[in-house]
């Protein structure tokens, strides 16, 4: 790869696709996003509070252009998905939960729910602080509205999180003192309690939105932190049935020799003739599947990447979660053994302007180093892979 740009300016010209990040978590930072350089963010959404705000920002963005299915998405595309930190408000009305029993009182309703899915039972003053949980058949419809409205729009940010625990509640203090321009709902520096989200919980939410990622074919953006066996075991049961048919080299030598050339060329020819299959649809399993920062082993690699897998699952870093501690070495090692075009960046930052223009181009000037690549090269190579994992 011969360089064609001696200065080492960032080639913004290029396209730069941030995989992952979270701007409506800072409203006021929205007006800024036409100015910056990258081409395209791809703006989560994680919780109840800033659902709408991500749609109402991608579609204020892209004014009165309608988004087709596989055109170009402009400066923001929307995903929309409850994250695993918040999973604890959901109640998991397809299991029959005791939460869901209408003889009871909608407080006792809520007790019930909270107590069954938190971790240790939660003191009924720290309940009462909680907001009211929704049915998971309710988001489920209220996601599926959203990504029906915005057909490029994707399922994120989803996942399992093992070390999360909820923020302690609100001091009068500290109420007072909260930044009005950090959208609501998040911890906002608060200390944090004992209590974490059973993980059963967690996958049952998980679960529910990787199947409504597969009836709509949405790729979906995965959160994953202390839980890469579960995630993994969790799609391989939603893949069991669906895999790919690998070739065995026996296989392949056969398909490829010189005996069955002509007659290959003569089946392939048939079948150009033939109209083309329309893509399936309702599988239970999402067609394209970005680990967000991840952060996991590389011996992972190898099972998530399976040529059997019917999902085609590519991975995003960020300056912010993978290169600012300890175990970055551990980082540079997955992104050294990952195939060219299964590499994705992200700022994964709650504000949008200067500094996820900043980070972007730090952590691909990083994956560049790592993989030997000249930037022009590695910059155009992330791009054509954002664009792969969206659009297939």
């Amino acid at each position: 790869m011969s360089s064609e740009n001696p200065k080492n300016d960032f080639p913004w010209h290029l396209g730069v696709f941030d995989a992952h990040c979270h701007p409506t978590d800072t409203m006021s930072s929205i007006a800024e996003i036409p100015q910056m350089k990258a081409t395209t963010l791809t703006v989560m959404s994680t919780r109840g509070e800033d659902q709408e705000l991500v749609l109402e920002t991608a579609i204020s963005l892209t004014k009165d252009q309608k988004p087709a299915q596989g055109s170009a998405p402009g400066p923001v595309l929307p995903c929309f998905g409850w994250h695993p930190w918040f999973s604890y408000q959901i109640i998991d009305d397809a299991a029959g939960s005791p939460a869901t029993d209408e003889t009871s009182s909608p407080m006792e309703r809520k007790k019930l729910h909270y107590k069954k899915v938190l971790t240790p039972v939660p003191d009924d003053d720290f309940i009462l602080s909680l907001p009211d949980p929704k049915p998971i058949s309710q988001l489920l419809a209220e996601s599926r509205a959203r990504l029906t409205k915005y057909p490029n729009s994707l399922v994120g940010e989803i996942g399992l999180d093992r070390g999360f625990r909820l923020p302690k509640t609100w001091s009068p203090e500290e109420k007072q003192k909260r930044d009005e321009q950090v959208t609501p709902g998040s911890r906002e520096g608060r200390l944090l309690s004992p209590y974490r989200v059973q993980l059963e919980h967690q996958k049952a939410v998980l679960k529910a939105q990787l199947r409504l990622a597969g009836e709509l074919q949405r790729p979906v953006s995965v959160h994953n932190v202390q839980a890469h066996g579960a995630i993994f075991d969790l799609f391989k049961g939603l893949w069991s049935g669906h895999e790919r048919k690998v070739l065995s080299r026996r296989e392949r030598a056969r398909r490829y020799s010189v005996t069955d050339a002509h007659a290959e060329s003569d089946a392939e020819e048939e079948q150009t003739q033939k109209p083309a299959k329309p893509e399936q649809t309702n599988l239970p399993f999402p067609p394209r599947i970005c680990m967000h920062s991840y952060s996991g082993p590389v011996d992972l690699l190898k099972q998530f990447l399976n040529p059997s897998n019917p999902s085609d699952v590519y991975f995003s870093f960020s300056s912010v979660i993978n290169f600012s501690s300890p175990s970055a070495q551990k980082v540079i090692d997955v992104i050294k053994a990952l195939p060219d075009d299964r590499i994705l960046i992200e700022s994964d930052l709650h504000t949008a302007g200067q500094q996820m223009d900043d980070l972007l181009e730090e952590v691909a000037r990083k994956i560049c180093e790592i993989r030997g690549w000249e930037l022009d090269y590695g910059v155009q190579k992330l791009a054509d892979n954002w664009k792969r994992f969206v659009f297939g």
